[in-house]
């Protein structure tokens, strides 16, 4: 038996790589907006989607031979999620600002995170986020964009209905093949929109631009979380999600010059605060399905297109594994039982009775 090949040390903290891919994943965000401004939310979906797809399909090479029939409704489904989360993202921060937008959409994951912890105290998280969104949009002041916030709650609904498919497609295959084989449903859900929206302004710049935005998001910020997740735990990376609706407010400054309201710090503040504290209690058993394809357990979902939601933990899928080969919960298959032989009868002197009777019968 070899010994298990410990983690190669990282040279950075694995918390920082957490964090640059949420740079990567709402810096990408900010740059699509001048995207945006040429072919539209929509068609800047559409194209973003389809470079990713084109790049993940090259380095993932999915095997189609692995696929199922009954594997085709959760990818589908996951597929379109995506398409319509990305569409409805985009057309949000095309509306209301960049960290608003974050924040709202950052409830659907965080209310998915509240009911599926089976509490009523957790629901205070999602509860309290609300109250955070609330003073970032400042609804009393009158400049509200209803379209925009609209946009930002179907965003977050389908985040909420993405994790739970990338848990039903996590369980059996990795995060490379899943992404190969999802992002191409979205980038084709986002064209029957993207297609007619962005017809009539493509360029050789505007697919450039595409391709950069789709290294940014997902192709970048997939490898830097799977570097971090093999140094963290799912609650720690979880509780580092959190920090996502900040990010959002911090790069809106930088980038779109978005300069936020001393009340709507708070309500950032209160918004980070729920989702730190929604990650305790919320980490999912190991699922008693057969092996992933590519062994790649479920834990917590992001945005970073599919990759994000294959954010697992490594020790259930050896368990899984274990359970798999030896049909046991855990170490080696038990030798069956020796076979006890039978105890061998003695003949008694002078053979057998028939073979006396044989002998008296012929002197």
């Amino acid at each position: 038996m070899t010994a298990a090949t410990p983690a190669r040390a990282l040279p950075v903290p694995p918390w920082a790589l957490a964090v640059t891919a949420m740079l990567s994943v709402q810096l990408g965000s900010a740059l699509s907006v001048n995207l945006i401004g040429q072919v539209g939310a929509a068609g800047t979906a559409w194209l973003r989607l389809t470079m990713g797809a084109l790049l993940l399909i090259a380095i993932g090479r999915p095997r189609l031979r692995s696929l199922r029939r009954r594997d085709a409704p959760a990818l589908l489904g996951l597929g379109v999620a995506t398409g319509l989360m990305t569409v409805a993202f985009l057309s949000a921060v095309e509306r209301i600002p960049l960290g608003t937008a974050v924040a709202i959409e950052f409830l659907g994951p965080l209310t998915v995170a509240a009911l599926r912890s089976h509490s009523a105290k957790a629901l205070l998280w999602p509860g309290l986020a609300l109250a955070g969104v609330v003073l970032l949009t400042e609804p009393w002041q009158g400049v509200v964009d209803p379209l925009g916030i609209l946009f930002a709650v179907l965003a977050g609904a389908g985040w909420g209905v993405y994790i739970l498919l990338t848990q039903r497609v996590g369980d059996r295959f990795t995060g490379v093949s899943a992404l190969a084989l999802t992002i191409p449903v979205a980038a084709a859900t986002a064209a029957l929109i993207g297609v007619p929206q962005a017809a009539g302004h493509l360029s050789l710049g505007v697919l450039a631009a595409a391709a950069g935005l789709a290294i940014l998001l997902p192709v970048l910020p997939f490898s830097l979380e799977m570097l971090a997740l093999r140094h963290l735990t799912p609650a720690a990376f979880g509780t580092l999600m959190a920090l996502e609706p900040a990010i959002g407010v911090l790069l809106g400054l930088l980038v779109l010059h978005q300069t936020p309201a001393p009340l709507q710090v708070v309500g950032i503040l209160l918004v980070v605060l729920a989702g730190a504290a929604a990650q305790r209690g919320g980490r999912r058993k190991p699922p008693r399905t057969s092996l992933p394809v590519g062994a790649r357990p479920p834990g917590v979902a992001g945005r970073g297109g599919t990759c994000c939601s294959f954010r697992r933990e490594v020790a259930a899928t050896t368990a899984t594994s274990t359970v798999r080969r030896c049909g046991t919960s855990a170490g080696p298959p038990l030798a069956p039982p020796p076979r006890s032989a039978a105890p061998r009868r003695r003949r008694p002197p002078g053979g057998s009775a028939a073979s006396r009777a044989r002998s008296s019968r012929n002197p």
